[in-house]
């Protein structure tokens, strides 16, 4: 079963030691590789380079920024295959993102 860890963090976040966070999540990457669980791990922008699109009655509508207003803002995304969703909670439990934000955890929906 696929798994989505959705990795949220507040980006107004100050002292951070960038190049350590950076090695901590390489480390991450290729633990969940060595494991073979992972199968995809996109790096998205910052949430200033969000566009946000609703239709309406017809009537489309583009917005700049983020859906969701808010202190912690979606930062990147790791799509793993696990056995069970505890197995896909160790691996979120294991994400550098769960000691300075926020970890959701979804199934991923096969067609």
């Amino acid at each position: 079963m696929e798994y989505a860890i959705l990795i949220y963090r507040d980006e107004a976040e100050t002292g951070v030691d960038w190049p350590q966070r950076e090695a901590d999540y390489a480390e991450y990457f290729t633990e969940l590789g060595k494991a073979g669980v992972m199968r995809g791990g996109p790096r998205v922008e910052s949430s200033s380079s969000a566009s946000t699109v609703r239709v309406r009655d017809g009537q489309p509508s583009v917005t700049d920024g983020p859906f969701f207003p808010g202190a912690e803002q979606l930062s990147g995304v790791f799509v793993i295959d696990c056995s069970s969703r505890e197995e896909a909670t160790e691996w979120a439990l294991r994400c550098p993102g769960a000691s300075h934000g926020t970890i959701e955890i979804r199934e991923v929906v096969s067609s």
